[in-house]
């Protein structure tokens, strides 16, 4: 029975050769299937990659480190006085001309009385001195008047025309400085940081509060360095805020570039003559403008993060 069972052995082994050899040509073929699909996927992705660089993010610089800025107004005294009434409050929108402050004007209307009582004085003066210089220049004609008293005339006249033209000034700007005593509005906008108080004494410059144009918003997108090769004004951008979302679309224009990185007007800029020196790459700021009647139906405020993309391919 031994020897039965090993001759059948024997006869079955090249069987088992043929049977494992077919399994592992199997699993050949198999393994280089899967190899090919995997390169056909690779090339399949790599080509839609490079397609799509080529049609798509080649024509495209985007960047999320963008904000809202406007041209804000300060609105600073231009005469000194305590605040007689203080008439707006943060958040409030403003026109321009819309009277924002009033400042006690009783010093300014004093002196616009005095400054008029000069100036009647002067007129009546130039009159007295008009009328004793056309007498001399008649009487000058037979004699009765000499060529000194009618040059002393002239001299007098001439004094008092100018005294005339002082006085008229003072007068001038009196009134000017009464008018100051009414603080408006300089531009259309949002009022913000409000810092004067009712009572408060005022003086020329100090900054008592600041409009801000929400309506004249813009963007300031800081790019990469190696973004900006084919950035160039006066192509078009789509922006979107995080305020209102993806939902709502700005469309703006490239107005032009910042004259200098982040890093260069920095308080404390950057000193790279160091033995350290670690290359970083810059951004600088690429100013965008909006739509106005976007903005209208969606207003920003100043600060507001923004999403920026300018389309390059012009």
């Amino acid at each position: 029975m031994n020897q039965i069972s090993r001759i059948r052995q024997v006869d079955d082994l090249p069987q088992i050769e043929e049977k494992s050899t077919a399994d592992a040509s199997g699993r050949l073929s198999k393994r280089k299937r899967l190899f090919i699909a995997f390169g056909m996927c690779l090339a399949v992705l790599g080509g839609g990659a490079y397609a799509y660089d080529v049609l798509v993010a080649s024509h495209h610089v985007t960047t999320d480190n963008a904000y809202v800025g406007a041209d804000v107004a300060l609105v600073t005294p231009l005469v000194g006085g305590p605040a007689l009434e203080v008439l707006v409050d943060d958040t409030q929108p403003v026109k321009r001309g819309d009277i924002l402050v009033r400042l006690d004007d009783i010093d300014a209307k004093l002196a616009l009385a005095r400054a008029e009582a000069g100036l009647s004085a002067a007129k009546a003066q130039l009159d007295k001195a008009k009328i004793d210089l056309d007498r001399r220049k008649a009487l000058s004609a037979s004699g009765s008047v000499s060529g000194e008293e009618l040059t002393s005339a002239r001299s007098a006249y001439s004094v008092a025309d100018a005294n005339l033209k002082t006085t008229q000034a003072t007068r001038d700007q009196a009134q000017i400085d009464l008018e100051r005593t009414v603080i408006r509005a300089p531009i259309d906008g949002v009022v913000s940081k409000r810092q004067v108080q009712v009572g408060q004494r005022v003086q020329p410059g100090m900054t008592l509060m600041t409009v801000v144009p929400i309506e004249a918003a813009f963007v300031d997108a800081n790019f990469k360095e190696n973004q900006l090769a084919k950035v160039r004004p006066g192509q078009s951008a789509i922006l979107h805020s995080d305020l209102y979302g993806s939902d709502v679309v700005f469309h703006g224009r490239v107005v032009g570039f910042s004259g200098g990185t982040g890093a260069a007007f920095a308080v404390v800029p950057a000193q790279n003559a160091t033995g350290n020196w670690i290359k970083v790459v810059q951004r600088l700021p690429v100013r965008i403008a909006l739509d106005p009647k976007e903005l209208e139906q969606h207003p920003l405020r100043v600060g507001l993060s923004m999403t920026a993309d300018v389309r390059v391919e012009n």
